[in-house]
């Protein structure tokens, strides 16, 4: 027998004994394979060993990260397969059951039950929900229009790299993070590239104004074309992609057209079974669901935060939130306390966020550059809440300290890029 069979055979054999488990343990169920349910599965199983943990994915697949879609898999520097969630053992090498195109049609919260489509019924004594989100679809670009590619999963990004490898022309409805990735990977593999926005700027709901300028300098660099405040009047399909007026009169023939407008939870599940539901899942702190019994966690969820009920839709979030969610199914009584983060490749730029923005902060600083891009930073009672930079890794890193420790900064010292920001740690150790 040949290594590659024993090692098929071990997989088979301990997958066999997860699901012949003791019935008495603890039973729990995730349904999401993404970030959020990968984490919550593995800290459920690492917080209760004794836990039956299974996954329900509707992909035919081993979860897989999502990051590298717009980028590495675009311009062939990776596979999806490349970059495993739970790593290259799997999710079953951590003892966790993976049942894959298990599309979930309904919770029965009486019998404590999930039913999928082919009729399965998974028991639990603790649910999580880590459904996550859904692209928004443009009535004017239906997701199955010919030459219109929305970008979700790893077939979305097949399907997208191999139109890209014979196109002259890709136009970009949304100016945002993905679609602004999705522009800087057409470009390192040559495709002419439009970026239509219909916000007086880029990333109007990620960054402020100088540093979103910086970040359409360089596609502008990199022959990419950003118009801003436009509203799309008519489309056209031809035999060779498609024709896209404006109402201010512009024409564009794309080969094809790129979708990124942006997300919506994914909630028909949660609603049908009459959990609390107020544009996402809502959970409490402990990420409990209206339904004491079912969990949720990631982008599909409304969670409490300093401002209030809010929703996140980033990596770091998901794994973040699937942890605690995990953690509390297996019997744990923990509080959702990370400050979240999130971060954009796009050329040689490395674009980092963290912290909590608020509508009103009481000052915003910016530090001047002795190197890297621009770094700005939200302050509000005397206290850091926010950053953002470019290229400015080290300097996020003791942002995040200095906003998870709460601890008081000048505001004359933030300003000065020869007063170290990690002195002002030293300062009140």
């Amino acid at each position: 027998m040949s290594r590659c069979q024993i090692v098929y055979y071990s997989l088979l054999s301990t997958r066999y004994s997860l699901l012949m488990s003791d019935q008495t343990s603890r039973r729990i169920v995730v349904i999401g394979g993404g970030p959020a349910g990968v984490f919550a599965a593995l800290e459920a199983k690492r917080t209760d060993p004794a836990a039956h943990v299974i996954i329900l994915t509707e992909e035919g697949c081993e979860p897989y990260e999502k990051p590298p879609l717009s980028k590495a898999v675009l311009t062939g520097k990776a596979l999806p397969e490349d970059a495993l969630i739970a790593g290259p053992g799997g999710v079953i090498a951590h003892k966790v059951v993976l049942e894959r195109h298990a599309c979930c049609t309904a919770i029965d919260r009486a019998a404590r039950q999930v039913r999928t489509a082919s009729g399965q019924r998974y028991r639990y004594d603790a649910l999580v929900l880590a459904t996550g989100s859904l692209m928004r679809e443009l009535p004017q670009f239906p997701i199955a229009m010919p030459h219109v590619h929305y970008l979700r999963t790893a077939a979305d990004a097949r399907a997208l790299k191999a139109s890209l490898q014979s196109a002259k022309h890709l136009v970009l409805i949304g100016g945002g993070l993905i679609g602004l990735e999705v522009a800087a990977s057409a470009r390192t593999v040559g495709v002419k590239t439009t970026v239509l926005e219909i916000a007086p700027r880029i990333l109007a709901r990620v960054c402020d104004e100088n540093t979103a300028a910086c970040i359409a300098q360089a596609h502008s660099k990199h022959g990419v074309e950003i118009h801003t405040g436009v509203t799309i009047k008519h489309v056209e399909p031809t035999a060779a992609g498609i024709d896209i007026t404006t109402k201010d009169g512009h024409a564009l023939s794309a080969d094809i057209v790129g979708i990124g407008c942006g997300v919506k939870p994914n909630v028909a599940l949660a609603a049908a079974a009459e959990l609390a539901v107020d544009d996402g899942i809502v959970v409490d702190e402990h990420c409990s669901t209206s339904d004491p019994n079912i969990l949720a966690a990631g982008d599909a969820t409304r969670f409490p935060g300093p401002h209030g009920l809010l929703r996140l839709e980033n990596w770091r979030h998901a794994q973040d939130h699937g942890v605690i969610a995990g953690r509390n199914a297996a019997g744990a009584h923990e509080a959702y306390r990370a400050v979240p983060s999130f971060w954009s490749e796009q050329y040689d730029l490395y674009i980092q966020g963290v912290g909590w923005p608020s509508p009103q902060p009481d000052t915003h600083i910016h530090r001047q550059a002795t190197g890297g891009g621009p770094l700005i930073f939200g302050i509000s009672k005397g206290a850091m809440i926010c950053a953002m930079g470019i290229n400015r890794q080290r300097d996020i890193a003791t942002a995040r300290r200095l906003i998870e420790r709460q601890i008081p900064v000048d505001s004359a010292a933030l300003a000065d890029p020869n007063r170290p920001l990690a002195g002002m740690l030293k300062a009140t150790a």
